[in-house]
């Protein structure tokens, strides 16, 4: 059986023992049903991996014992900020998810003229919330031990008022570059329109702000599949996908 890899929020000691999180210890001991002595994989961000055994388990607390540490990096050269217009349901999710195994760096999502999902305070929070989780379960399937950090959702204009942001490359199916030949930085950001696509004011608006418009192909994609096809194609031309 494949160890199973889990995050814990808090930096890691070898040597020391430690319970995990409540809801990794209930994967961990309601879930997967492991006991005192199996070995399980840990990661806390650092860009590490740590090997640890479960010294004490049950269906709501287990503790393990770290036991040793490796500097384990999957990280892409093409650092990669996905500026995502969000959608309706669990197609954010898909988008978040996938976009973690393509090596994506931090996530920010946008509000738009033609967004169809209506949140703030609490609701905003707690999405905010659900949509990190989402992220951490991508890295612990993914191998990964660096997490990207989901931003605060902000509206179009916020995120191009930003005076520290990347290069920034927005998706235009009527654009003069394609994504293959525009010019990369090694870290840049990516502009992606929520369903429905940016308006034409909005495109006029990233124009200004100086993003440069790339397109795909000579299709209309749905807002995840650009996305993810857009992460690939980056990351196979100028990162670490081969």
């Amino acid at each position: 059986m494949r160890i199973p890899r889990i995050y814990h929020s808090q930096p890691l000691v070898v040597g020391t023992v430690i319970a995990l999180e409540a809801d990794a210890a209930n994967h961990v001991g309601r879930v997967l049903r492991l006991q005192e002595g199996h070995n399980i994989e840990l990661f806390c961000g650092d860009n590490h991996s740590y090997s640890a055994c479960i010294s004490a388990a049950s269906k709501k607390h287990v503790e393990v014992r770290v036991e040793s540490k490796v500097a384990a990096s999957v990280e892409s050269p093409l650092q990669v900020h996905l500026v995502q217009g969000i959608s309706r349901g669990d197609r954010m999710d898909f988008t978040l998810q996938k976009a973690v195994e393509l090596g994506v760096s931090s996530i920010t999502p946008v509000f738009t003229e033609r967004c169809g999902v209506k949140l703030q305070g609490e609701r905003l929070e707690k999405k905010q919330l659900q949509w990190q989780k989402i992220v951490i379960a991508a890295c612990e399937q993914s191998g990964r031990n660096l997490v990207p950090t989901v931003h605060t959702a902000v509206t179009l204009d916020t995120y191009l008022d930003h005076a520290d942001r990347p290069q920034t490359l927005t998706l235009e199916p009527s654009a003069e570059y394609s994504l293959k030949s525009a010019p990369v930085a090694q870290e840049l950001a990516l502009l992606i329109g929520p369903e429905g696509g940016f308006s034409a004011a909005e495109i006029e608006r990233t124009r200004q702000a100086g993003c440069i418009a790339v397109r795909l192909g000579p299709r209309v994609l749905r807002t995840e599949t650009a996305a993810l096809t857009a992460l690939a194609a980056l990351q196979a031309n100028h990162g670490d996908l081969v």
